[in-house]
């Protein structure tokens, strides 16, 4: 038996994906050490060379590629999923002398943000801070920050809790590149050798099969992970997040992570 680290979120999503591969799957060469963790943390974990098979910003991707091989599928990639910069207010403007807060700086919801920033804001350079993806949320509800960076589930429920929508940075990215929007992806640790890593793969896709031909899409282990224990939002989140992408990212997919790297700073 081979064992090894990983590392996921506790997003649906991610819960979805590895489900199976976390509760063992039968006739399985791999046993698994699991840490859960906000993606920033994963992040900068990869970034240490910590875990060796990890779900990754794939705004981190071209620090780590050095030491980590990218797997085509596992990730999250898709239309109309992309994180939202939100106002404590609704309505409201984007105040640009305003902190923005983002979640975790190696994040690929920063990268987006600095790209639209980039894109609409005559080449100023914006004032930032970082918390974790949920702090960012609380922050708008209470008026600590007066505008932020959300993802993850809290992108289904500012409406809801009268948050104001500033941009769609997904819909800006989609219309700028014509691509995807690259948001997470599974590395695997190069050192760990082809034959493992193919394992690795092929165990991923069976456990996305598996969870695929569930009746029900959220499980007891799903929901107790998320972050909202609402079955409705969390159904949201794994429908908008798991993607024929996550399956394979083929050629779309790699192009949109070019497109991607050429905003990360090296």
């Amino acid at each position: 038996m081979t064992r090894l680290r990983l590392g996921i979120s506790t997003c649906p999503n991610d819960t979805f994906i590895y489900e199976a591969l976390v509760h063992g799957i039968p006739g399985s060469k791999l046993t698994w050490d699991v840490t859960f963790a906000d993606v920033q943390t994963l992040n900068e974990k990869v970034l240490r060379g910590e875990l060796d098979v990890a779900k990754v910003s794939c705004g981190v991707l071209p620090l780590v590629q050095k030491d980590y091989q990218l797997l085509p599928c596992g990730g999250a990639m898709g239309y109309g999923c992309g994180p939202l910069l939100l106002s404590a207010k609704n309505p409201a403007a984007f105040q640009d002398d305003k902190e923005t807060v983002l979640p975790g700086k190696n994040t690929t919801a920063s990268l987006l943000f600095r790209f639209w920033y980039a894109k609409t804001q005559g080449g100023k350079t914006p004032q930032v801070s970082y918390a974790f993806f949920n702090e960012v949320y609380d922050g708008l509800l209470n008026g600590k920050n007066a505008q932020g960076v959300v993802i993850h589930e809290k992108r289904f429920t500012w409406q809801r809790d009268g948050l104001g929508l500033l941009m769609d940075l997904g819909a800006f990215w989609e219309a700028e590149t014509a691509s995807p929007i690259p948001l997470g992806c599974s590395v695997a640790k190069k050192s760990l050798g082809q034959s493992t890593i193919q394992a690795v793969e092929a165990e991923i896709r069976e456990s996305l099969a598996s969870a695929h031909s569930r009746l029900n899409l959220v499980t007891d282990f799903i929901r107790k992970m998320a972050q909202i224990p609402d079955d409705s939002v969390i159904e949201q989140h794994i429908r908008m997040f798991v993607t024929d992408f996550t399956r394979d990212m083929g050629v779309p997919g790699r192009k949109a992570l070019e497109i991607l790297a050429k905003h990360v700073v090296l």
